[in-house]
């Protein structure tokens, strides 16, 4: 991984997790909290593909895991978001842009479920029973509409901040667009072109002002 996509996801998580457990834990909705983190790793995942996705998902598990007001066995949300990261990364567009919303907005609510449910699996497997007394269906649901208004305004920046920090010439161009190589190509050989063209022009020129002075 480059420099910038080991920067950027870390700032971003470490972000997330704060305003998570400082502002969003703090309002006391009902069902499950608004999951900032798991939108973070979604469009991370889908900006940079499924073997970043897989990484920055398990780092991020792991600090929700140590996070001071966690109550469930260490590893247990770091497993989910690996997986969740690394199944988002899958859906990342050949092209690097997304045409319609409709594709993120599809993820976000795979991920809410699958998040729920895988994490509601994992604990009954180690015998973790923390946030067993809520109903899975309800925690389903209210993570699923809660983290569908807040994607809006998560997803979109993420992968802005993520293709704005990622910097690729071969697939890039100045212009933010793609296929830009052959745009730099085409635009490089006309000058030279014209410079020859103009060359000729000058040296005909000169040689005829010289047998005219003779």
């Amino acid at each position: 991984m480059r420099l910038n996509r080991i920067l950027l996801p870390t700032v971003l998580v470490v972000f997330a997790m704060v305003a998570q457990v400082s502002v969003l834990a703090r309002l006391h909705l009902p069902g499950a909290v608004p999951d900032l983190l798991l939108l973070t790793v979604l469009g991370l995942a889908i900006s940079y593909g499924h073997v970043a996705g897989c990484l920055i998902g398990f780092f991020a598990g792991l600090l929700a895991d140590l996070a001071p007001p966690a109550d469930h066995a260490v590893g247990r949300y770091a497993l989910v978001l690996c997986v969740i990261g690394y199944v988002a990364g899958l859906f990342k567009p050949e092209s690097g842009r997304l045409r319609t919303a409709a594709g993120p907005m599809l993820v976000v609510i795979g991920a809410a479920i699958g998040t729920t449910v895988l994490y509601a699996g994992v604990g009954s497997l180690v015998g973790d029973t923390a946030g067993a007394h809520v109903g899975l269906a309800k925690l389903v649901f209210t993570a699923t509409v809660y983290d569908l208004l807040l994607a809006p305004f998560v997803v979109p920046l993420v992968m802005a901040m993520a293709r704005r920090f990622d910097h690729d010439p071969l697939s890039e161009d100045a212009a933010g667009g793609y296929g830009g190589g052959r745009s730099r190509m085409r635009t490089g050989i006309a000058p030279q072109r014209a410079g020859l063209f103009r060359g000729g022009r000058m040296v005909k020129v000169s040689s005829m002002a010289r047998g005219a002075r003779r």
